[in-house]
């Protein structure tokens, strides 16, 4: 038997290696993940040490060596700050921006008209990728607010055969989108009307409000504006109902400071699109009117405060409205705003975010025969509540008015009389004003 060289024998081992090594990424592209790895760190552990003898340095090329430091001369001429704009160039587009167009556009497509409007809000790029008239157009010719199933998109493929290329490039982008958007306004105040014809009245006052708020989506906010313009609001958290009234409370844990708020502002928020399919969780579109706006520059000077308990002190602002402080910080604690039925619903959904809605003016009509026409015949409610909780609650016919008691569109009835104890109704428990937020309670005696 012959005896094989150690050089032979080592070339024989590798040869096995390289050959078990081949084999095992045949195995690896299987995809047994586990088990390829464990094999493969055993053959790493059994690979032989080589040595390899140091080689002679091969002396530089001189010509290599004189071309590298042009290269690094050249280099080191460059401006640093056209070094800064070449970064700053590449840096400018984003990640968002490497994707394909078309790959966004495809997924905008499948997109209701709420999460569409949203995400044209997200930057520029998206804002303007999402006034594609192909998407927007589809959106336009499916979306049908009066129907009562929910909203299918139509698919880009079936609107493009519609569509030619002209019709597509004679618009400018967003003209669809516009359309739409018109669309939904001109839907937005049939309903609105609808829901006003719905109300029913009993003696000047609505009988059915609570049904039209919800069916119009109607809620209320409170805009805090300061010194440098910046603009806070505030979300409504609870909502009390009453006989001819309903109370709207704000309260949370971050208020503006007060020092530096000029105005306050109660708005009547109702959504651009009624659609009960669309989740209200979304960031709709909505639409803002100005009810009432009061003046906070020189509220420390003419504030009247009504009531306080150890914690706050309750402020008044005419009309309606009750600002809570904090008497520790001297911050705003909690907001509640009174607004009475009478005329709320055209208020909070016909004005606009500046201006408070303006009604037809009332011609009153003409009595030759009664001289004091208009004079008699009133009916006064009086509910004095805190929450759900009532006090006095009473009602008094067949009133009388002079007319120097009418004044600024307002007239004053005298229903109860210090003097006349016949006019005297008993009032139930001690009259308070119950409060609540997320950290304290507590009841003002007034």
């Amino acid at each position: 038997m012959t005896k094989i060289p150690e050089s032979a024998q080592c070339l024989v081992s590798n040869s096995n290696q390289k050959r078990r090594q081949s084999d095992f990424f045949v195995i690896m592209a299987t995809g047994r993940g586990l088990f390829n790895k464990q094999f493969s760190d055993h053959l790493k552990k059994q690979k032989p040490e080589v040595v390899i003898p140091a080689l002679h340095r091969v002396p530089p090329n001189p010509t290599h060596s004189r071309a590298k430091q042009e290269k690094s001369k050249d280099n080191s001429t460059i401006s640093p700050q056209r070094k800064n704009n070449t970064k700053s160039h590449h840096s400018e587009k984003s990640y968002i921006e490497t994707i394909p167009p078309e790959l966004w556009l495809k997924i905008f497509s499948h997109l209701d008209p709420v999460s569409l409007l949203s995400v044209g809000s997200v930057n520029r790029y998206f804002y303007k990728l999402s006034k594609d008239n192909l998407i927007w157009y589809a959106v336009f010719t499916s979306y049908t607010p009066m129907r009562s199933y929910s909203w299918k998109p139509k698919t880009v493929a079936a609107v493009q055969l519609q569509l030619s290329a002209t019709d597509l490039n004679d618009k400018e982008p967003g003209y669809w989108k516009n359309i739409f958007m018109s669309q939904m306004i001109t839907h937005r105040k049939k309903r609105i009307q609808q829901i006003l014809h719905s109300v029913k009245s009993i003696s000047g006052v609505p009988a059915n409000i609570e049904k039209a708020v919800k069916l119009s989506g109607l809620t209320w906010a409170v805009t805090f504006k300061d010194t440098s313009g910046k603009e806070t609001v505030m979300k409504q958290m609870d909502i009390c109902f009453s006989h001819t009234s309903l109370s709207v409370v704000w309260c949370g844990l971050v208020w503006p400071c007060i020092k530096s708020l000029t105005t306050v502002q109660v708005h009547g928020v109702t959504p651009m699109i009624f659609d009960k399919y669309i989740s209200p969780s979304k960031k709709w579109p909505n639409r803002l009117s100005l009810i009432a706006e009061y003046d906070l520059r020189s509220l420390m000077e003419s504030c009247e405060y009504i009531g306080q308990d150890k914690y706050v002190k309750l402020l008044h602002l005419k009309p309606g409205l009750l600002l809570a402080l904090w008497k520790k910080s001297f911050e705003i604690a909690f907001v509640i705003a009174t607004l009475h039925y009478h005329q709320l619903l055209e208020l909070s959904t016909l004005g606009s975010a500046d201006n408070i809605y303006t009604f037809p003016p009332h011609a009153p009509v003409l009595d030759d025969i009664d001289p004091n026409y208009g004079l008699h015949g009133y009916q006064l409610h009086i509910d004095m509540h805190s929450g759900l909780r009532t006090y006095l609650c009473g009602t008094y016919r067949s009133l009388f008015c002079r007319k120097e008691y009418i004044k600024d569109g307002f007239l004053r009835l005298s229903v109860i009389a210090l003097k006349n104890s016949k006019q005297h109704a008993p009032v139930v428990g001690n009259i308070g004003f119950s409060w609540k937020t997320q950290t304290f309670e507590g009841n003002i005696q007034l």
